[in-house]
């Protein structure tokens, strides 16, 4: 075998191995997605001798569905907003800043994401209960906004690392300020990191379950929420909730593929130094 063909072998092999794990990874949404149009006697215990039905989505689309839709978009995108506008001026002063404690600051922001949310969820709804936000967006986005908060830091933080000291230094001879550096220079040269940190705070929020259910009851729940429903004293309607659950990833899914490339980017920023 010359060496030409040992190349083409490898690039083959390569391609087939990287369609598999793309298969295996994708397989819970496509099974989802395939149980979704199943009558719902045909799912448990699972049979493939099925006619496809649109009859689940039918019932999924309601307008309780739209209205936790409404919902979900409404917090998760404020909560998205609210994370960037806080988080990049204290990664940017943590990093660039003369403050004194900041890495006690930095340390201090990512313990909080090591704490369990079961330990918590007592004293938080209590308090939500006190000031009159329980089951309301205000409160949710509050929540993840405190949750969010944390994670985008640490994220950024990596990012405005990268960014050299020189540039900042340049900038202050210039006669700029650091308000304005900080706009003008630093943010485009980590939009693309910004961008996918804020992707994994929209997906992070987005997704959350535990936190939805126990502080909201009709009036302000999520998508996540919505999917609770199928779990009846009945028992659990398979096909329905494999329908509003794809309703649910798909939004994520069309997203994360139409910002795939900036996605990329944003995570690979300083992964090469030189």
């Amino acid at each position: 075998m010359t060496a030409k063909e040992k190349r083409k072998l490898k690039s083959n092999l390569t391609t087939l191995a990287t369609w598999l794990v793309s298969i295996i990874y994708a397989f819970p949404i496509l099974y989802m997605f395939i149980t979704s149009i199943k009558p719902e006697e045909k799912v448990a215990p699972p049979r493939w001798d099925f006619t496809p039905t649109l009859e689940n989505y039918a019932v999924v689309f309601s307008d309780e569905l739209f209205t936790h839709l409404f919902n979900s978009v409404i917090i998760t995108l404020i909560t998205v907003l609210l994370a960037i506008l806080l988080s990049l001026p204290a990664a940017y002063s943590i990093v660039f800043g003369n403050l004194k404690k900041a890495e006690s600051y930095y340390n201090w922001f990512i313990t909080t994401t090591l704490l369990p949310a079961v330990a918590v969820v007592i004293p938080i709804y209590l308090a939500f209960n006190y000031v009159g936000v329980l089951d309301t967006r205000l409160g949710l986005i509050l929540l993840y906004t405190g949750a969010g908060v944390p994670l985008m830091i640490w994220m950024v933080k990596t990012f405005f690392e990268d960014v050299p000291y020189e540039i900042i230094e340049a900038a202050d001879i210039d006669g700029c300020s650091r308000f304005t550096s900080f706009f003008k220079i630093v943010l485009p040269l980590i939009k693309g990191g910004i961008f996918s940190t804020a992707l994994l705070v929209f997906i992070t929020t987005w997704n959350e379950f535990f936190f939805a259910v126990n502080m909201t009851y009709s009036k302000s729940s999520t998508l996540s929420v919505y999917l609770n429903r199928f779990l009846t004293q009945q028992g659990f309607f398979w096909a329905k909730m494999s329908a509003a659950a794809t309703v649910v990833v798909i939004i994520p899914i069309i997203l994360g593929f139409f910002t795939q490339k900036t996605l990329v980017k944003g995570l690979t920023v300083g992964a090469v130094k030189g």
